[in-house]
Formats: C-alpha cells, structure tokens, sequence
C-alpha cells in the first residue's frame, strides 16, 4: 500500500518566498534559519552569563607571580620577552646537550653506510673459480680448459639478475647516496655548533683577515689571544 501512495504524483510543497513589497529586506527567514540563529544567541548569552559570575566572584587582592612578567596589550595579555631567561653557564650547558645529540646521530649514520657498503660492495665482486682440474694428457686439458670457458660464459651476470633484484639493488644505492648526503650534513652542523660553543666561552678572540690566514679558506678563522696563567708556588719548611 506504502509502495502504490508513492507511485501516485503529489504536489511539492514549496517554502514560501520573501513577498515582492519586501524585496529591500533581502531573503525570508526559513524556520531551520531561525533555529541557528536562535542556537548561537543563546550560546553567547551562556558565554556572557559565565564571564559574569567570574568578574563578580573574582578577588581584587589576588596575586600571581605570572602578573609581574605580563603585559596588557589591546586588552590580552601577553607574556614579556624571556631573552635572558637562562644564563651563559646554562646556555652553554644546553648547547653541548645538542651537540651531543647530534654527535650521536652522527656516528650513527656513518655506522649505517659502512654496513650498506660492504652489503653492496659483497654483491658487486663476484667469485673466482678455484676449482683444479686433473688432465692426464694435452687433449684432456684442451677439453675440459673449453668446457669451463664455456660455463662461464653461461654464468648468471648482470644481464641475467632478475627485475625485483635490480629495482632491491638500485634502491639500496639510492639509500647509500642519502645517507652519505646525510652525513656530510650533519658532520657541517656539528662543526658549526662546536665553533659556536668556543665562541661563547669566556676570552678575548677575534677573526682573521684573509691576508693573516696560511692558508686562505672561504670558512671563518678565528684566533684566541694568549692569557698568561698565574702560578702559585706553595714552600714546606
């Protein structure tokens, strides 16, 4: 019965449009309109009700510590530079914590591409025939001299390897390339945080020119003065 009250054409009920005496007020508020609006009025009256009751229990004699390194600015506050927050000795602390770090991820990458090497470098080299073969006169020794240049001519090469062997192969020595590459740059960052660090310890240093360097280079030189250290001599009578 359901199926027959289908197949029977209905007229379709249109929504109402916004009448022409009232074009100048744009579209006619369906009900499901109404029904967000009406949904975000009450979420910001709830919003507002909230901060309310917050601003009348607050206590004007409260204090946070926070306060005292904050800012207003355009009614949010804002926490305050921190530029010097940690001191030199701290600074210096952490820094060789990272150059440790990178230290590590150095010796480590370098440890991966000795053992991709050997691997492919093993597939590379292929085995010599040391077999010994016993003739007993120069028309055996002929023979079987012509027998063995022929299986070897026969032997699997490069030629002979197989597609998913070649792609295994081909995508190991792309990996070495990255890896390699990937050393070389972290072997420059851990140059360039180690002359940081000595920069920032205590001492009077200064940057060569290229006309003071034995041998001039694109990278900075610098040099450390000299400081006489102070001995103390202890006499036991």
């Amino acid at each position: 019965m359901s199926s027959l009250r289908n197949a029977i054409p209905r007229r379709a009920h249109k929504e109402r449009a916004q009448p022409r005496s009232r074009k100048g007020f744009g579209l006619l508020e369906k009900h499901k309109d109404y029904v967000l609006r009406a949904k975000n009025f009450h979420r910001k009256e709830e919003t507002l009700k909230k901060l309310r009751e917050k601003a009348s229990f607050r206590n004007p004699d409260e204090f946070y510590f926070k306060m005292v390194h904050t800012r207003n600015v355009d009614g949010i506050h804002r926490p305050s530079d921190e530029a010097n927050k940690y001191t030199a000795e701290e600074l210096l602390l952490m820094k060789t914590q990272d150059i440790g770090y990178v230290l590590q991820k150095l010796q480590s990458e370098k440890k991966k591409v000795e053992r991709l090497s050997s691997a492919l470098h093993a597939l590379d080299e292929q085995p010599k025939n040391k077999h010994v073969y016993f003739a007993e006169d120069r028309d055996e020794a002929k023979e079987i001299k012509a027998r063995v240049s022929d299986q070897d001519k026969i032997l699997p090469g490069s030629e002979h390897t197989p597609d998913n062997i070649k792609r295994k192969i081909e995508s190991s020595y792309k990996e070495l390339s990255e890896r390699k590459e990937r050393v070389r740059k972290l072997e420059k960052l851990y140059s360039e945080m180690m002359l940081k660090k000595e920069l920032q310890k205590p001492g009077r240093v200064r940057k060569l020119k290229e006309e003071e360097m034995t041998s001039p280079t694109d990278k900075p030189v610098y040099k450390w003065r000299t400081e006489r250290k102070r001995f103390i001599f202890f006499v036991h009578y």
